[in-house]
């Protein structure tokens, strides 16, 4: 034996008694790991151990591959690939890799990251050696002592430390043990369910109003620290709501989370859409978005409550988007009953949602471009979260009807009616309906009069930013309207809802300073009435009829609104994964809800929720996590929120059973009676055909008094209390009323 011989054969027993050690230190590294995972998770150890076993029986079978279809190419291959390299070095076991593996236990974490990079270079040099059959023998029977050393632990710890040192040849850059991946893993999974159980990492969509009624429209979305807000409008008062003017939305819990806040965007400019934004601006002071008529009525509102100064407005145009917080929300063209209506497509980290606004399928629209479909097809094939749908007409089958069809119906009215003064209400925001009565006007050479406040007020607006168009001469101003023949002018008013207040219920009730309905006038009404308001309509009609007036309310009309037809159209464009209608009563929600399932969304993603409730969603759930603070807050004059319900149930006693004042005077020091009961009767009885029932009650009164201060009784809250009572009794035992009675003790 040669002095190279010698030299090569003492290498061979130094890498041999490193790879030993370094086996030993491994398995006893990784044996406590093993049983410390154990003792915290035992499915945690199996679910790693099966994973790790499965990676390691892809690679010997992809690096295997290569080398049985380019044999001539294997060493290659094997050099530059790192899953190949390392089957190559399982296989033949060199000292190379054994050496470096051994001096990566032996060391710090450090020098263990940087002894790994430089492996793959050390082996590839080793592996065109000579002689590498010898020592991938001596580093195989190596590795098998060191394992006998483990055999008699616990099976679990042998599967851990087996898929670990499998793992650690088929990966060298994830060198960490068995048991520090275990220690990591398991947290995570813990973290991640507890996420989901609060709503972290989703998507949360908040209705604030709008979903049990029409109006009130208001829809919080919120990702982690951003909150957007889809529109902010207002409700008009039921007829229970006495006195009340107009119901706004709670906004409580944006107010908890001002600072998420990042801005309003607004669909269109109706009132139940932007009428609330004035009240809430001035709790929640952030950016308000919106296409250019919309901003420009907002504000109008705006200057009306002298917001102006401190209110940030963008203009924003249709296919442009707005960055807010986690948020891109990009403005898309729809028709509607108004111009500049946006359907938006709001980007989230969850995914994309679609919230088409208020929306009808015009192919032919009096002003602008039709809805772009083509937008709605690109954002299905890119795939959509969830689309949040107007349910308004989801009970009416078929489509709804071009705003041109009501032109020729305008046509033939003025055709048929030459002799006669026409009188058109309708919506003060329909501008289409507006451009349409002007244009049929001037056909038949009349003169227009706009008439009611909001109406002048959008005109005046949509004429500036040329939305409408009235030729020179048309349009005149109510003062002049005596100055014309009434077979020469058109009235174009509002009122079609029958609203107490607009200008033609004040001509039905013969109130209207310049107008008088006369049995020649024609009046169309152009609309057809909101849910509720039926019988005030009705009224108003049967006024009209009854001072002789010629009323015309068919084909008059056409909705702003997609009927079943359009909503199918809508789905199958989108193909959403969730569906939750918004916009409507529940009747409307829930027919729109069967719609859905009907095109293919499935049925437990087609989600039915209130005002206030919390809707998370992921990629793959959608479902009620919680529920917030919602309602309504009554505007009564210039107080907001100071009308509540006591306020409402105390008006309604008044105005079914009246009022009954008690009036006494009693002396400051004696307590003695000086003068009364007097009692003051509104509201319940006419006094003077009354008279013995109001001397009976008070003799009543009159006597309990007198009971109090015989007994001594000096509280002037015990005394109100024992005339109230003994009041209420006789008044109810008399007459089944219960009036509302408010004791006065005066002291002198």
């Amino acid at each position: 034996m040669n002095l190279e011989e010698k030299e090569n054969m003492a290498e061979v027993g130094a890498q041999t008694a490193n790879v030993q050690e370094a086996n030993v230190q491994e398995a006893n590294v990784q044996t406590a790991g093993a049983q410390a995972a154990v003792t915290e998770t035992r499915a945690a150890d199996m679910q790693t151990a099966n994973v790790q076993t499965e990676a390691l029986a892809a690679a010997p079978e992809q690096a295997a591959k290569k080398p049985q279809n380019r044999r001539p190419a294997q060493r290659k291959t094997a050099s530059k690939e790192p899953g190949s390299q390392t089957a190559e070095a399982s296989r033949k076991k060199s000292s190379g890799t054994g050496k470096s593996q051994g001096q990566n236990a032996g060391r710090g974490e450090q020098k263990n990251t940087q002894t790994t990079k430089a492996a793959p270079a050390r082996q590839t040099a080793q592996n065109k050696q000579s002689k590498p059959a010898g020592q991938g023998r001596q580093a195989s029977q190596s590795k098998q002592a060191s394992q006998s050393k483990t055999v008699s632990q616990p099976k679990q710890g042998a599967q851990s430390k087996s898929a670990s040192q499998q793992k650690q040849q088929q990966s060298q850059p994830k060198a960490a043990s068995a048991s520090k991946d275990l220690k990591v893993l398991a947290p995570a999974k813990h973290s991640s369910k507890e996420g989901k159980k609060d709503g972290k990492g989703k998507l949360k969509i908040i209705p604030l109003g709008g979903l049990e009624q029409i109006g009130m429209n208001i829809t919080a979305f919120e990702y982690e620290d951003s909150i957007i807000i889809v529109d902010c409008g207002l409700a008009f008062p039921g007829d229970d709501m006495l006195g009340i003017d107009l119901v706004i939305p709670d906004v409580s819990y944006l107010k908890q989370n001002i600072d998420k806040v990042k801005g309003f965007v607004i669909t269109h400019g109706h009132e139940d859409h932007i009428g609330a934004l004035p009240y809430i601006l001035q709790q929640i002071n952030v950016p308000v978005y919106g296409t250019r008529l919309t901003i420009a009525l907002i504000e109008h509102k705006l200057e009306e409550h002298r917001l102006m100064k401190n209110t940030k407005r963008k203009v924003v145009k249709h296919g442009q988007s707005v960055n807010l917080g986690c948020f891109r929300v990009e403005f898309i063209k729809t028709n509607h009953s108004i111009q500049d209506a946006s359907a938006l497509a709001i980007f989230s980290p969850v995914g994309i949602v679609l919230h088409t606004g208020d929306f009808k399928i015009d192919y032919t629209p009096v002003f602008g471009d039709p809805i772009d479909l083509q937008r709605f097809a690109e954002l299905g094939k890119k795939g959509v979260l969830a689309l949040l749908a107007d349910s308004t007409n989801a009970t009416r089958p078929g489509f709804t009807m071009s705003e041109r069809t009501v032109g020729k119906t305008f046509d033939t009215i003025f055709s048929e009616h030459k002799n006669q003064r026409i009188i058109v209400a309708t919506f003060a925001s329909n501008v289409d309906r507006v451009q349409q009565v002007v244009n049929t006007a001037y056909k038949y050479g009349r003169k227009v009069v706009v008439e009611g406040r909001s109406m002048v007020t959008v005109m005046e607006i949509a004429s500036q930013l040329g939305y409408i168009n009235v030729p020179e001469g048309t349009l005149i101003d109510i003062e002049h309207l005596r100055n014309y023949p009434p077979e020469s002018t058109v009235l174009i008013t509002t009122g079609s809802q029958g609203e107490s207040m607009a200008a033609l219920s004040r001509m039905a009730s013969g109130i209207h300073k310049k107008v008088s309905i006369t049995p020649r006038d024609v009046v169309v009404l152009s609309s057809t009435p909101i849910p509720g308001n039926e019988k005030a309509v009705s009224n108003v009609v049967n006024e009209l009829s009854m001072k002789g007036a010629q009323i015309i309310n068919q084909d008059t009309h056409v909705s702003g609104h997609a009927c079943q037809e359009d909503l199918k159209l809508i789905y199958s464009l989108i193909h959403p994964k969730f569906a939750i209608p918004v916009h409507g009563e529940y009747r409307h929600r829930i027919a729109q809800k069967e719609l859905a399932e009907f095109m293919g969304v499935a049925k437990e993603n087609a989600v039915l929720v209130n005002s206030g409730d919390v809707v998370a969603l992921d990629g793959n759930t959608c479902e009620v996590i919680d529920h917030v603070t919602c309602g309504g807050i009554l505007v009564d004059g210039l107080g907001v929120g100071d009308v509540g319900n006591i306020v409402l149930r105390d008006r309604q006693n008044l105005a079914q059973n009246g009022i009954i004042v008690v009036v006494l005077t009693l002396e400051k020091h004696s307590n003695q009676l000086l003068a009364g009961p007097d009692i003051v009767s509104r509201g319940f009885v006419y006094v003077r055909e009354s008279e013995d029932l109001l001397e009976e009650a008070h003799t009543v009164v009159a006597d309990a008094v007198e009971d109090c201060l015989d007994r001594h009784v000096n509280d002037w809250g015990k005394i109100k209390n024992i005339i109230k009572d003994s009041l209420s009794d006789f008044l109810w035992k008399r007459m089944k009323r219960n009036p509302v009675i408010l004791p006065i003790i005066m002291e002198v």
